[in-house]
């Protein structure tokens, strides 16, 4: 898939797409995807495995991540740099989403 559409079809992105490709910052496996997002949002967040892996598998399938390493039932994935290009898009985002909100701020004091 081509960067622009890979664009199109992520971004916005939702709220678990986006934490589990942060979460691959550094490879992990599936259980170790919805450990760290439950510790880095304070349990906000708790994504469920089918949530997690049908993610995982569309990822997979548009390239935004890939299998480092499988021995069993543990395939630990990593973000490529499609992947990267894309977080970063949205990261971006959210940034301006951020920034334009306290911009706006005097309206809700």
């Amino acid at each position: 898939m081509n960067l622009q559409k890979l664009a199109k079809s992520y971004i916005p992105m939702s709220e678990t797409a986006y934490y589990i490709l942060l979460s691959l910052s550094t490879p992990r496996h599936g259980y170790g995807i919805i450990k760290f997002v439950e510790d880095l949002t304070e349990g906000r967040i708790e994504l469920g495995s089918g949530t997690v892996y049908g993610t995982l598998s569309k990822m997979l399938k548009d390239g935004l991540i890939s299998v480092l390493d499988s021995k069993g039932r543990k395939t630990v994935y990593q973000i490529t740099n499609n992947g990267k290009w894309v977080l970063l898009l949205e990261m971006n985002r959210i940034k301006k989403l951020y920034k334009d909100t306290l911009s706006q701020e005097v309206y809700f004091k």
